[in-house]
């Protein structure tokens, strides 16, 4: 266990940053720290007049929001576990999830909670609006009685709120904090128990790596409810003293990239998705006319148009940035090689939600091409082969980070950790001497070619997902041929005025491109039309087992 404590972070970043403005809704007028420990306390008094105690769990299902985050500090402060779930889910399995993790308090969006209903949620004694913290329903009635109340009673404990009012629990880090439900793309939801050690190291190597300061403005969109955006966009950044908007609705790229103009973030944290939307539709088309790729292959030419291409690019996400961090998935090679090229300011991490979620990470300007960082301090991370720079093998790592297990899933916890402690993640890798991660693909996406060598699906997809009219594939394997499945990119057939039928002959010449780009061993054998776009994880990772039981 590591001495400092997630609760002692969020301590001190409240006393220090008191009047500082700390989370808003994007457009909308914040909450400054001080007010958000009003609310915590508020909160804190709720639970404990209704008897929740340290380690009852609370869940919490809506749309990134303020009160969203006010709801996960005041429970994990107070002891209680937060089991954040995606609003994404279906209703049935809303309830599902809110029964398996046990919660004996829901907090949700009025929304989300009228689709939902009470009646199939057993132990659920109470239902909160995160719209407006006013009590949607209770069967106890101790919630029922202390609602009302809960102003006068904060105020006859709290008279005079100062900084020094703000110690909230002396919980150990060893104690169990979050259970985050994640879908994952190799199978279905399963409960991962986090505790306050693994977020309090999380917390700690960021600020010891990504540099913010008080004030600092960020942008977060990616789902709270995911841990990478919940520890890197929220709970790091608070920690620090940072004034945090919310693009509450699910954004577009285009919405994304309007809030950082106008917000202009110290530090971006994203998804690739952002990042090639951006090379495939604004870049790509540019660099790939024939007089400009003979401008870019003139030295001193070259170097005065990457400047003002990569002026360009900072000034889309807001100018002010430190760096972009990117995770969740892998980065399209093509985009990555050349955002490196031009010396753009960006770097590659990598996660699971099993580690709360940091694995390995490596600023900008000291990050390798095609690598995702190096490990963190409270890791020791290894390959499982033979021979580890070299030969192709497991991730496998141990340490501080590592999650409890999966909440009532022993069998599952076994199989992903072993008896020596090792974590078996299930992505394929090399590790080289000085300790960058090379990823090459997940063991369970691995294919088996009928030369018998491996073939990594992602590899193939990332020259696909580069061509015209294609917005995304899966490569899955038929008898012994690779077959391509192509979610058409509908916006640009429309723009160019092109018909399905059209495109099935741009498909079959789409393909002899792509075969020529990649290993003989590794020829897409037939494109097949995939008509709606595939389903995805919380980080926009295609969930590829629905598509490869084919």
């Amino acid at each position: 266990m590591i001495k400092e404590r997630l609760i002692g972070y969020i301590e001190q970043s409240i006393s220090q940053n008191w009047e500082i403005e700390a989370l808003s809704n994007y457009g909308e007028k914040g909450y400054t720290y001080k007010q958000i420990a009003e609310k915590i306390l508020k909160l804190h008094i709720l639970f404990r007049e209704t008897g929740i105690n340290e380690g009852d769990k609370i869940a919490l299902v809506g749309r990134n929001s303020a009160n969203w985050c006010i709801v996960y500090l005041a429970a994990v402060t107070y002891g209680a576990i937060i089991v954040p779930i995606l609003p994404d889910f279906k209703p049935e399995d809303l309830m599902n999830l809110v029964n398996h993790s046990d919660a004996c308090l829901l907090f949700a969006d009025d929304k989300i909670f009228e689709s939902l209903g009470i009646s199939g949620m057993q132990a659920i004694t109470g239902v909160v609006s995160l719209d407006d913290f006013s009590l949607i329903t209770s069967s106890d009635t101790r919630l029922r009685e202390i609602f009302p109340l809960l102003g006068e009673k904060f105020a006859a404990a709290y008279p005079d709120l100062t900084q020094n009012d703000i110690k909230f629990s002396d919980i150990t880090n060893d104690k169990l904090a979050v259970i985050s439900y994640t879908g994952g793309t190799t199978g279905f939801s399963k409960g991962v128990m986090i505790d306050h050690n693994t977020l309090a190291a999380n917390v700690r190597f960021a600020q010891n790596n990504m540099p913010l300061k008080p004030g600092d403005p960020l942008v977060s969109f990616l789902p709270l409810a995911h841990t990478y955006g919940c520890a890197f966009e929220f709970l790091f950044p608070f920690t620090y003293g940072c004034h945090i908007t919310i693009l509450s609705k699910t954004p577009s790229p285009q919405i994304i990239i309007q809030a950082f103009k106008e917000i202009r973030p110290r530090l971006i944290l994203s998804v690739p998705l952002v990042i090639e939307k951006i090379f495939k539709k604004q870049l790509l088309p540019v660099i790939s006319k024939p007089h400009m790729k003979i401008l870019l292959s003139i030295p001193g030419i070259n170097a005065i148009l990457h400047k003002k291409i990569r002026e360009k690019l900072t000034e889309t996400f807001g100018g002010r940035f430190h760096e972009i961090v990117i995770g969740g998935a892998a980065l399209n090679p093509e985009a990555e090689r050349f955002f490196k090229k031009i010396g753009f300011r960006f770097t590659i991490g990598y996660g699971m939600t099993e580690c709360g979620p940091l694995i390995s990470y490596a600023s900008w300007d000291t990050t390798k091409l095609g690598a995702s960082g190096r490990p963190v301090d409270t890791l020791e991370v290894t390959i499982d082969s033979p021979d580890p720079v070299n030969e192709i093998g497991e991730i496998i790592l141990r340490g501080e980070n590592v999650m409890q297990g999966y909440y009532k899933n022993e069998k599952a916890t076994r199989e992903m950790i072993d008896e020596e402690g090792w974590m078996h993640t299930g992505d394929l890798g090399v590790i080289d001497k000085d300790g960058n991660i090379f990823i090459k693909g997940r063991s369970k996406s691995m294919l088996l070619g009928s030369s018998g060598k491996n073939i990594f699906p992602e590899e193939i997809e990332a020259v696909i997902n580069n061509q015209n009219y294609i917005a995304e594939s899966v490569v899955i394997s038929e008898g012994d041929k690779l077959i391509g499945l192509i979610y058409p990119d509908y916006e640009m057939m429309k723009k160019d005025n092109i018909s399905e039928e059209q495109l099935q002959t741009i498909l079959d010449e789409t393909r002899r491109v792509v075969n020529d780009r990649v290993p003989d061993y590794m020829a897409v054998h037939k494109f097949r039309i995939h008509p709606e776009e595939f389903a995805k994880t919380p980080k926009r990772s295609i969930k590829r087992f629905l598509y490869t039981k084919e």
